[in-house]
């Protein structure tokens, strides 16, 4: 691969992520390859070749649609076009399911109805449903201690304070699940609440739909690579590189 300019590197490196990501799933890799990758060796606790959870984490309703603190949902949905996944029917009403694939390579994708401080409940019962280990539920959810622009992809850890992965950790019985923070920063003013649960402004969206995509990118080099790549990746990445990047003109997919 030959660059001119790192800028433009980073760019053609992003188109890259994204045509093995969608290589990946469309040849099957992702579950006969990358999922063993992003669990590693197991012994007895699910197939490699058995489904994968990913979950975001928001609140329902119109009242919380289009918030900082619903940008799990809103990566969810990213995927749910990336991945053509279809709605899928479920006797829960606590929950949104969809599904993508078909036998042995499907991916579930969930956004929890319960709200944010009680999701670990329907986390819980459809890692117990599937029955997959938790190594195999990727939970996506919004930082405060992160600034917006950027994205962060830990294997397991603590909840760092945020109450709705807190309430995963205690339904699962462990942190030892993989856990994608998108951030959307601290408020120069007034309380941490106030901040996550009002909408967007008008200035942030660019840098948002910029991070939402890259979120969706990170998740799909997961499945298709593991966590430990995709971390390599999308760690380090920013908003403002990347949006500096495109300045410099189209990514052409024979440089990359």
């Amino acid at each position: 691969m030959s660059c001119r300019g790192s800028r433009r590197c980073f760019s053609g490196a992003r188109a890259a992520v994204q045509l093995l990501a969608r290589f990946a799933w469309s040849s099957g890799s992702i579950v006969a390859n990358g999922m063993a990758a992003l669990t590693g060796p197991r012994d007895g606790d699910g197939d490699a070749r058995s489904p994968f959870l990913v979950v975001g984490l928001g609140n329902p309703g119109p009242r919380y649609r289009g918030t900082r603190h619903n940008v799990g949902f809103m990566v969810v949905d990213r995927l749910v076009g990336r991945l053509s996944a279809t709605l899928a029917a479920v006797p829960d009403r606590d929950l949104i399911l969809y599904r993508a694939g078909e036998g042995d390579r499907v991916v579930c994708l969930v956004q929890p109805l319960t709200y944010m401080n009680a999701s670990g409940t329907v986390v819980s019962r459809m890692a117990h449903r599937l029955g997959l280990p938790p190594e195999r539920v990727l939970v996506v959810v919004d930082c405060l201690d992160l600034p917006l622009g950027r994205i962060r992809l830990r294997p397991r850890g603590s909840s760092g304070g945020h109450r709705g992965v807190d309430s995963v950790i205690r339904e699962l019985g462990t942190d030892q699940f993989p856990r994608l923070r998108v951030g959307i920063g601290r408020p120069e003013s007034g309380e941490a609440i106030e901040h996550v649960l009002s909408p967007w402004a008008a200035a942030e969206r660019s840098v948002l739909a910029t991070t939402l995509e890259a979120a969706a990118d990170a998740v799909c080099l997961a499945l298709a690579a593991g966590v430990e790549a995709a971390m390599n990746r999308y760690n380090g990445w920013s908003a403002a590189e990347d949006n500096a990047a495109t300045t410099q003109g189209e990514v052409n997919i024979e440089d990359v």
